[in-house]
């Protein structure tokens, strides 16, 4: 494996110079917020700096990272523990698996923390956070939920003109429930709300910025859309 290439992926991989058995936090929380998102790998005996060290026992590494997994993961994330040697360097590459079954928490110290990846770091997620991995543990999307307003209370021309356009068919409202834009009860679910001509959710906005090359500096314009 060519480590060189591993510096710069601070999203999908974490540095460890050691295994800290009597603070498991300060790498589990990384497992947790591999498993909450893509995945990635913890290296064992590599510095910051991405410098090759050396691990004096991997087996007692492999066993004791077994064990700090079980006692403090709630529920257990798919894990693979790789040996590598560097130039008679050794290191272990522990590989967490992205999970199904979100969120995947840290429990221990009287806290129950669930983490997520945000560029090189490993942070306690955020309510909104928190939502979404609640939903995709469940096989589910905010997309999909279903809202309190009525199909019938709202109108969907412009996406009826849009469709026509596009494929050059004729729309019919059976598609609403086909493209989950309504639920069999007749709610409209969060996709439909926001495909609506009269868009209900206030929290639908975007906002964009525009600057004069790569960095922020004094932008040139900006803007707010709000609505379908």
């Amino acid at each position: 494996m060519e480590f060189k290439a591993l510096i710069a992926e601070c999203t999908a991989y974490d540095f460890k110079v050691m295994l800290e058995e009597k603070k498991p936090k300060s790498w589990l929380k990384s497992v947790s917020a591999f498993a909450n998102g893509m995945g990635g790998s913890l290296f064992f005996g590599i510095d910051n700096d991405g410098i090759v060290k050396d691990l004096d026992d991997v087996q007692h590494v492999c066993e004791a990272i077994s064990t700090k997994i079980r006692d403090y993961m709630d529920p257990l994330p798919e894990v693979e523990m790789i040996p590598h040697d560097m130039k008679d360097l050794h290191i272990l590459q522990l590989k967490v698996i992205a999970g199904h079954y979100t969120p995947y928490y840290y429990v221990g110290d009287g806290q129950r923390i669930a983490f997520v990846r945000v560029g090189d770091e490993s942070l306690p997620a955020t309510a909104e956070q928190m939502v979404r991995l609640v939903l995709k543990g469940s096989n589910k999307t905010y997309d999909s939920l279903h809202t309190d307003y009525k199909v019938e209370d709202n109108a969907f021309t412009i996406l009826a003109n849009t469709f026509k356009d596009r494929t050059k068919q004729e729309w019919d409202k059976k598609y609403l429930l086909s493209f989950g834009l309504v639920t069999s009860t007749g709610n409209l679910t969060n996709a439909g709300a926001l495909f609506a001509d009269d868009c209900p959710l206030w929290q639908s906005r975007l906002y964009c910025t525009r600057w004069d090359g790569t960095e922020k500096g004094e932008a040139i314009n900006d803007a707010e859309f709000t609505g379908n």
